[in-house]
């Protein structure tokens, strides 16, 4: 069979070599249902204006039917001559229906098939993935009421720099997450307009109707020029772009769990579902999923690159160079899909090892802070403050002791408002409650924005 897309201007057939090197149903198959969603609505719309009948639209759209149960099933032969999904099931209509299927085509062209096709595919996608961050939120969430009492150490430079609570750690999470989900829900808005019906390149002759299927298949608007559609590409970049991110975010919570469980830190024990052993090693448990997250990052950064690369040069309006724009969009989907469908239960899961947290909570000097804010609040200038919390560092240095156990002289020595009033600020549990500003681990605006996140979150 030659391709159905050689008109009858060629004398010749396509090269076998040719056919091989040009097909993309070994990856466009997974548009499928996307492909006849659209095709119905198209059906439905050359019916309205009179292009096709009544009867004929009924027939498309059932033969449209039964070819997406055998596509369900895999029993519809893929045939390389065929080259895309969209001619598989265009010739299987046309198989069954002879020149009715042959009508469906009209005031329609591939390219702007591809682009609402690709369109209602990366829809879906993001609501999918839209989901998935919000369970990955709410286990973050879930976490916050069984740790509510639990103070962890903040990094700077991975160096020890204040005492916070582990519900505010869970829930700078979810800020990010939350962002993504923002970046998710914009690129949804900009890419949900049709293209369907600016056909080729330039539009149709024919007395189509744009707006009824924009509106047939949810899509918010209908995309003002022909041109523009058959090469724009932008939504891919856009939703390449912010899996990007969100990778990058799995990456850093993974990179940092993976610190936390190692001997050295012993911050968590993860569940060992999770977990993989040694071919040698009998001892070892080792976070190879936290690894993997981390690891196929560099995948979804790739892609993100092939893709800028891809339409850097291209002129208006369709070239095929964008046939190649789906393998990188689809693995980006795949990848960042199942790390979030892994991190979820895992953040779940996993166990904070507070006996050891707090055994070195006295270590680092996490109060320095609040010490030097209570000397602010008592009329000492800032940098007058930070120097002489320094030295009263450098001291409890030299003692191999926390602050707190530093001579009470010594406070008086460094300063006339270090009395006995120091106290009641230092040690991590009184720095704790020191905290007083809006997005602060204090326990009191900790417990406000855990309840703000239950109530969006429905928990």
């Amino acid at each position: 069979m030659s391709s159905p897309s050689r008109s009858g201007v060629f004398q010749q057939s396509a090269d076998r070599r040719v056919e091989q090197f040009t097909e993309s149903i070994s990856f466009d198959r997974r548009l499928y249902r996307h492909d006849i969603q659209g095709s119905k609505a198209h059906a439905r719309m050359l019916a309205g204006v009179g292009l096709i009948s009544e009867d004929e639209c009924k027939q498309i759209e059932a033969a449209l039917t039964e070819i997406e149960g055998e596509l369900d099933r895999n029993e519809l032969p893929m045939q390389i001559e065929l080259e895309d999904i969209h001619m598989h099931i265009e010739q299987a209509l046309i198989n069954r229906l002879g020149d009715i299927g042959r009508k469906l085509h009209t005031a329609r062209s591939r390219n702007d098939q591809v682009s609402t096709d690709l369109r209602l595919w990366c829809r879906d996608a993001i609501d999918g993935l839209d989901q998935q961050l919000t369970e990955l939120q709410r286990s973050f969430v879930s976490r916050c009421a069984r740790d509510a009492d639990v103070i962890l150490p903040a990094y700077t430079h991975l160096q020890r720099a204040q005492p916070v609570l582990a519900p505010h750690y869970w829930l700078a999470y979810c800020e990010k997450f939350e962002r993504d989900r923002e970046r998710l829900a914009d690129c949804r808005k900009r890419l949900n307009r049709s293209g369907l019906g600016a056909a080729a390149v330039a539009g149709t002759s024919l007395p189509i109707d744009r707006d009824q299927t924009a509106k047939e298949l949810n899509f918010e608007a209908v995309a003002a020029n022909s041109l523009d559609v058959s090469s724009d590409r932008d939504f891919v970049l856009e939703l390449a772009f912010t899996l990007t991110v969100i990778a990058e975010h799995l990456s850093g919570w993974a990179e940092e769990w993976i610190l936390w469980s190692t001997i050295e830190y012993r911050f968590l024990t993860l569940p060992q579902q999770f977990c993989t052993g040694s071919s040698i090693m009998p001892q070892k448990i080792n976070p190879d999923v936290l690894e993997l997250i981390r690891g196929k990052t560099a995948r979804v950064i790739g892609n993100l690159q092939s893709l800028l690369v891809l339409v850097k040069g291209l002129p208006l309006a369709y070239n095929r160079d964008l046939q190649e724009d789906k393998v990188p969009l689809f693995d980006s989907v795949d990848t960042v899909s199942a790390c979030l469908g892994l991190a979820a239960p895992m953040v779940r899961d996993a166990e904070l090892n507070r006996d050891h947290i707090v055994s070195g909570l006295d270590r680092g000097y996490l109060d320095a802070t609040t010490l030097m804010e209570f000397m602010i609040q008592h009329g000492v200038p800032q940098r007058s403050a930070h120097h002489l919390v320094g030295d009263l560092v450098g001291k409890a240095i030299q003692q191999q002791v926390p602050l707190a156990k530093l001579d009470p002289q010594e406070f008086r020595d460094a300063h006339e408002v270090l009395d006995e009033r120091v106290f009641e600020v230092i040690g991590v549990e009184n720095a704790i409650q020191a905290f007083r500003s809006y997005g602060s681990t204090a326990p009191s605006e900790v417990a406000s924005q855990v309840a703000a996140w239950q109530k969006k979150l429905d928990l």
